[in-house]
């Protein structure tokens, strides 16, 4: 054995709308970790090669795999991981969703409209950090969501990622370019191009700040601010509220749910 092929491996999988998050734990340890496109047409067969060779190239096997979890936002490919954990892995996937224990009271008015990323981060941001928190996630849409001091899910807010707002800003106009993403130098923007990285960066910081603003004073002005997504390092040095980073928050979560299911089958 390999020195880092970890055995009886537990597969973490958090599909989302532009990309699958892979992770492959030892115990609490995360030893690989992966991102993949999430591509609503791709078949299990398919999804299963881009595995198996992200697998080998890591040193790992399918055979190593012995349990698999995962979160899905996006309901089509939800089946088509089942189908790719039982045919490649043998294995019957947990998946978070109704039914599965999550150890935290949800206090939404539905809780099944809350999604299965937004619980997950969650628990995994009370679980390292305590409460009250709040988690603000920079995915395809910025989330935030609220836990209490005593690590009840109170609901948050939801709104574009900068990388929608800057694809709706050239795609819905007619003179309007497709831009990087990117802090600009200045805010009064010389260019077209300048123009809008301002727009888009400054007013995120500043929809972020707000908001944050907003939530504390129903939380407590002690709630501490935990950050993931794939946007969040942009962000993280111009917006004072945001405390802490933790970029696997929701593979992390995965493993701690994962963790709950099992000792609830106990």
């Amino acid at each position: 054995m390999k020195k880092n092929e970890p055995p009886g491996a537990l597969l973490a999988l958090d599909i989302g709308n532009t990309t699958v998050g892979v992770g492959v734990f030892d115990g609490r340890t995360l030893v690989r970790e992966w991102r993949i496109r999430s591509d609503r047409e791709r078949t299990a067969d398919e999804y299963s090669l881009v595995l198996t060779g992200l697998l080998a190239g890591a040193g790992l096997g399918p055979e190593r795999i012995r349990d698999v979890i995962l979160s899905s936002v996006v309901p089509p490919l939800t089946p088509v991981f089942q189908a790719l954990s039982r045919r490649l892995l043998g294995v019957k996937p947990v998946v978070v969703g109704p039914g599965l224990k999550t150890g935290m009271p949800i206090l939404y008015e539905n809780p099944l409209e809350v999604g299965a990323d937004r619980i997950t981060a969650s628990v995994a941001a009370y679980d390292k950090h305590g409460g009250p928190c709040i988690v603000v996630d920079f995915g395809t849409a910025i989330t935030f969501d609220a836990v209490s001091a005593r690590g009840e899910y109170l609901g948050g807010a939801i709104a574009p990622g900068i990388q929608i707002a800057a694809e709706s800003l050239s795609s819905r106009t007619a003179k309007l370019p497709r831009v990087e993403i990117a802090r600009p130098g200045k805010v009064i923007g010389r260019t077209t191009a300048a123009s809008m990285q301002s727009g888009l960066f400054h007013g995120t910081v500043g929809l972020i700040s707000h908001i944050l603003a907003e939530m504390k004073k129903e939380l407590g002005a002690g709630a501490k601010v935990v950050v993931t997504g794939g946007f969040a390092e942009l962000f993280l040095p111009h917006v004072p509220a945001l405390d802490v980073h933790e970029p696997h928050l929701v593979l992390e979560g995965l493993r701690i749910l994962f963790e709950r299911s099992r000792s609830d089958e106990d």
